[in-house]
């Protein structure tokens, strides 16, 4: 199972900065302990300093990690706020078929509700999910979802 973990980085902020990204250590911790064999592809893992990249290595890397979040077996997109960058890697999932499984208050937000396979309201409820095992139940196609 290879897993993308999709998530606000910058969201609607107006500087250079990120907002925290302590989610996806979470995540991360949560499929390893329960999924051994999952493959995870964090954008932010491979790319802690791309606030600081020079125009056309931010331009490679924005452009390569969308196209990564097609390549993977399921989407986790946490999104407590808006995201273009998320929207845009899960526009390329949904266009490949992935599931997307959307971790998010925004349930009436069309790139959301349009692309997500499934919405779940919080990331307690995506951890449950995992540690109960119906979250790989539903990506396999096994389980109806949320």
């Amino acid at each position: 199972m290879h897993v993308f973990i999709a998530g606000v980085m910058q969201g609607e902020r107006r500087d250079d900065q990120i907002d925290s990204q302590s989610y996806r250590s979470r995540i991360t911790e949560a499929l390893r302990t329960h999924i051994p064999e999952v493959t995870i592809t964090d954008p932010f893992a491979l790319n802690p300093n791309s606030v600081n990249y020079e125009v056309e290595q931010a331009r490679h890397t924005f452009l390569t990690m969308t196209k990564e979040a097609g390549k993977a077996d399921l989407i986790i997109a946490y999104l407590p706020s808006v995201s273009m960058g998320t929207a845009m890697e899960m526009w390329e999932a949904f266009q490949s078929g992935v599931h997307i499984i959307a971790v998010t208050p925004y349930v009436h937000h069309w790139a959301i509700r349009f692309t997500a396979t499934e919405i779940l309201p919080d990331l307690e409820t995506l951890f449950q999910r995992i540690e109960s095992g119906t979250l790989m139940q539903s990506a396999n196609g096994d389980g109806q979802g949320a």
